[in-house]
């Protein structure tokens, strides 16, 4: 074992579904200190002197028994900003998806949505592509979806309020739309969001996205843009998402969470 700091090791699983046993057999393996049940038979801790070296294969063993194992250095653990996705991350749905559904095109959006979130084509391309189906369609299926479609994911509000307590930055940065974005950010307690806005003209949808466009590149630039506004160093920033195009942010980050991600 090369001995570098102190690490902190975190193991996580379903609600319920952590086994005790496979939390302190790996704290036994690793010379681990006491363990700190975060939350019952879901999440657990404890501290290590040094890096395992055979992190990956343990590592590996445990994501086959569906249970993520997190090893981070103890310095610079508290986060100071969050970067945070929005569709399938601080709510539940794809935007793009529900607005597609109501228009009555929404299988083919979905299709569209699901290849550019496996990263199978550019997601420049995928979003100008399925935005261009809700052409004349009026404004207010907006409204109708953030009414009666958007459910926001479990834990989400206890995130930024602990971000908040700790007098950390939030910030939701999405691919998704400024409409959706505006009152999920307000909701939610982010401190600023960005986001697309889609263009309509007299009540109606253009089909048309204003440009710039805000895509993987961008997410990665307003972590930077942040960390340069705020002073503070990549490692003090936390970033989730679950696509693609989160992708970027999620490498630069000190810690990237992919939530749920998809393939």
């Amino acid at each position: 074992m090369k001995v570098l700091s102190m690490f902190v090791v975190s193991v996580i699983s379903q609600a319920g579904m952590l086994d005790g046993m496979l939390v302190e057999n790996v704290r036994n393996a690793w010379g681990g200190g006491v363990v700190d049940w975060l939350a019952p038979d879901e999440a657990a801790e404890f501290s290590i002197t040094a890096e395992p070296d055979n992190f990956e294969p343990v590592w590996k063993s445990c994501q086959a028994m569906e249970v993520d194992l997190i090893l981070q250095r103890d310095v610079h653990r508290r986060k100071k900003l969050l970067l945070a996705d929005m569709d399938s991350t601080m709510i539940a749905q794809e935007c793009i998806d529900e607005l597609a559904d109501v228009a009555g095109v929404g299988e083919a959006v979905k299709a569209i949505t699901l290849r550019a979130m496996n990263g199978e084509f550019d997601f420049s391309e995928a979003l100008l592509e399925r935005v261009s189906l809700l052409e004349g369609h009026p404004e207010r299926i907006i409204d109708e979806v953030l009414s009666e479609r958007i459910t926001y994911v479990v834990g989400g509000d206890i995130l930024l309020a602990t971000m908040k307590a700790y007098g950390g930055y939030s910030a939701l940065v999405s691919g998704g739309f400024t409409a959706f974005s505006e009152k999920v950010a307000a909701h939610l307690g982010f401190d600023e969001h960005r986001a697309n806005r889609l263009l309509t003209e007299n009540g109606i949808l253009t089909g048309g996205v204003a440009a710039p466009i805000l895509g993987k590149d961008a997410k990665v630039s307003a972590l930077e843009d942040l960390v340069k506004r705020m002073s503070i160093k990549e490692v003090e920033v936390i970033a989730v998402g679950d696509g693609s195009n989160d992708l970027g942010m999620l490498a630069r980050a000190g810690m990237g969470v992919a939530l749920h991600a998809k393939p």
